[in-house]
């Protein structure tokens, strides 16, 4: 019995139990911290992410998705590149190439996992792709003369060759799909807006990008 008045003491036993129950305070708090300063570091991750760069990513996959446009037609096959201003996509079963000017897809539909796998620390677009415009893969097609086929944001669907592309459009030799340009065969020329252009769809993969 401690003296009257005195305060009680602690034995060594519960002298441990006090410092055991102190540590697991600490170590609860630790863990808290640290998980709340994890998540905050994950939405200011997410925060900065932008969608070229999840696509990206889903290019490295070889992901399989659909790209819903602007006039509710779907492109449904496998995202093949992502360039500064454009997607190309590869539907199953087509040789060809369709290239999606950013502008012209409303969203992208695609299965949980390569929701999530974009958003996980995806590698940013090369410099190289990061500077390659829709003009610039146009003008390329142009001069492989590559036969192509333009969907329009009315509906209409062009067949022909890509003669020249500008900074903001280009010019369409018209002739039937699949056939050469030959000046024989073509039945007029179009000078298209890149605005108006829906997607655009290559006769053979384009090199690069298939």
């Amino acid at each position: 019995m401690p003296p009257a008045g005195a305060s009680p003491s602690l034995d060594g036993m519960e002298w441990d139990r006090l410092f055991e129950d102190l540590e697991d305070q600490v170590a609860s708090g630790w863990e808290a911290e640290r998980a709340a300063l994890d998540a905050e570091t994950e939405r200011l991750r997410v925060a900065r992410l932008d969608l070229r760069t999840r696509l990206g990513a889903l290019v490295d996959e070889g992901a399989t998705l659909a790209a819903v446009l602007t006039d509710s037609t779907r492109v449904h096959g496998r995202l093949r590149a992502v360039g500064a201003d454009w997607t190309a996509v590869q539907p199953q079963g087509a040789p060809g190439i369709v290239l999606l000017p950013s502008h012209a897809v409303e969203l992208w539909a695609l299965d949980h996992g390569a929701l999530l796998s974009s958003s996980t620390a995806p590698a940013p677009l090369s410099p190289l792709r990061e500077r390659m415009t829709f003009g610039f893969v146009l003008r390329d097609l142009a001069r492989r003369r590559s036969g192509v086929t333009v969907r329009t944001r009315s509906g209409t669907v062009l067949a022909g060759t890509i003669d020249r592309a500008g900074s903001d459009h280009l010019d369409l030799a018209l002739h039937d799909a699949g056939s050469p340009r030959r000046a024989r065969a073509v039945a007029g020329f179009r000078i298209l807006p890149f605005a108006s252009v829906l997607s655009l769809s290559t006769d053979a993969p384009a090199p690069g990008l298939g």
